[in-house]
């Protein structure tokens, strides 16, 4: 898995790409953990992610979970694979994907 950050201003966009799963989303949660102050948007971009597990779906519910505290987060550039993982897991309901 490879994370590319883009800031501008308190926007944020976390492009993902690989396979997001129970080895690899420490890192991501990493990468999060030092970039929420002062944020107001918070954009994951996964326009080339191959694959997300439930260790994947956990840190993106802790991201919109602390990002609803304090602006907003959306996540672009989804697969079909991804998006039916999303929707058997009720993720469609929590995030704004578009």
């Amino acid at each position: 898995m490879t994370i590319s950050k883009q800031k501008n201003g308190n926007a944020l966009t976390m492009a993902v790409a690989g396979r997001l799963d129970t080895i690899t989303s420490p890192e991501l949660e990493a990468a999060l953990k030092d970039e929420f102050e002062g944020l107001g948007t918070l954009i994951f971009d996964f326009s080339a992610l191959d694959y997300i597990s439930s260790a994947g779906l956990r840190v993106l519910l802790a991201a919109q979970k602390q990002m609803n505290k304090q602006g907003e987060m959306k996540v672009t550039g989804v697969s079909e694979v991804i998006m039916e993982i999303f929707e058997v897991t009720g993720f469609t309901d929590i995030l704004t994907i578009e």
